[in-house]
């Protein structure tokens, strides 16, 4: 039931239906090359030339692109970005009000009242709570490694079924956590953070769902920033504001019926000319949805995870740094190490 209501869930997100036919489509997938999520003219995946083993940091990585943050001129960039001694979360509040994607749950419960208590003649007592939640993929997120993939060869083959660095299901999977590609194997964020208010750059309030953000977007946003001679470097981490935050917890229905995001431009431009350690945005997927081309079901997040390995933190809360007027800072975030978790609940911090 829940694989249903998620295929009609996305269905509509994207603005198609079952039996739509893409431009490429999902019976001869090799129809695609020449899409921008395509790498190369050998269509050896849907994602065109195999993207395994990972060129940077090699077959046996599981890391991606936090591997950046253990090397020292990185974490020095990030540390130079304090000048003031001032903080601010970036991550919204968890609570049971939040907009959630598709069926996914958000429930805390208190049991008892107090838990546990009074002991001893200092009477003292305490109280616990008790969470269900898809933990990785809730609220303010971490997608880690393991959490999209591609379908490679026939449907139902898990030794075909790819994620980053090309690992298969039939490597990954356990009933208890992902045996690979958990959240437990990426290392703690010390960033350049860099935030880009493309709302701000467009003129609105909030961005409309379907906008995708280009790189003139992006220059226009830098140039009102006063950022003109921003040069990107390896290892920044680049978050995108479009307003979407307008409607967190007061309109969850508009917030999940799609959303404004980057598309492929952007999304290259960061992979393959900034090789950025992390992409974040104010929305529930940072890429554009639904996207202009309906071939394109997530594709961004799939170019971004399992092609490069680039983790994406989404549901940011990034309105309180434009009212601050801070753009360039230090984001620190260390993913929760829940072996064999998709992804990392979490508040970054931005330092500035």
């Amino acid at each position: 039931m829940k694989i249903r209501n998620l295929a009609t869930i996305v269905s509509v997100l994207l603005g198609i239906s079952a039996s739509s036919a893409f431009a490429c489509t999902v019976e001869d997938w090799k129809s695609c090359a020449g899409k921008p999520w395509v790498n190369g003219t050998n269509m050896e995946t849907p994602l065109g030339e195999k993207w395994w083993p990972n060129p940077l940091w090699g077959a046996d990585d599981q890391a991606g692109s936090t591997n950046w943050y253990k090397k020292p001129e990185v974490v020095k960039r990030a540390i130079a970005q304090v000048k003031e001694g001032k903080t601010m979360k970036i991550g919204q509040p968890y609570s049971g009000k939040m907009p959630l994607f598709g069926s996914r749950t958000f429930a805390l419960r208190i049991p008892g009242s107090p838990t546990g208590g009074p002991f001893g003649p200092n009477r003292v007592m305490w109280y616990d709570e008790m969470l269900t939640a898809e933990i990785g993929q809730v609220g303010t997120q971490y997608d880690g490694l393991g959490h999209i993939g591609v379908q490679v060869g026939a449907d139902g083959d898990k030794n075909e079924m790819r994620f980053y660095n090309g690992v298969t299901v039939q490597e990954m999977e356990g009933a208890y956590g992902l045996v690979k590609l958990g959240t437990e194997n990426l290392n703690p964020i010390i960033a350049r953070g860099i935030l880009i208010d493309i709302a701000n750059a467009r003129g609105v309030e909030a961005m409309e769902k379907g906008d995708v953000i280009t790189m003139a977007d992006v220059k226009t946003a830098l140039k009102r920033q006063g950022m003109s001679d921003y040069q990107c470097q390896s290892g920044d981490a680049i978050a995108f504001r479009t307003g979407w935050t307008k409607y967190w917890a007061t309109d969850n229905a508009t917030y999940n019926s799609g959303e404004p995001g980057i598309g492929m431009e952007v999304a290259r431009w960061l992979t393959e000319e900034c090789q950025v350690g992390v992409v974040g945005a104010d929305t529930w997927a940072v890429e554009a949805v639904p996207n202009p081309d309906p071939a394109c079901v997530f594709c961004v997040h799939q170019f971004l995870l399992a092609r490069h390995g680039v983790a994406i933190q989404e549901n940011l809360s990034l309105d309180g740094m434009v009212e601050a007027g801070v753009y360039q800072f230090m984001w620190t975030y260390s993913p929760v190490p829940i072996v064999g978790a998709t992804g990392s609940i979490g508040s970054p911090v931005a330092t500035w």
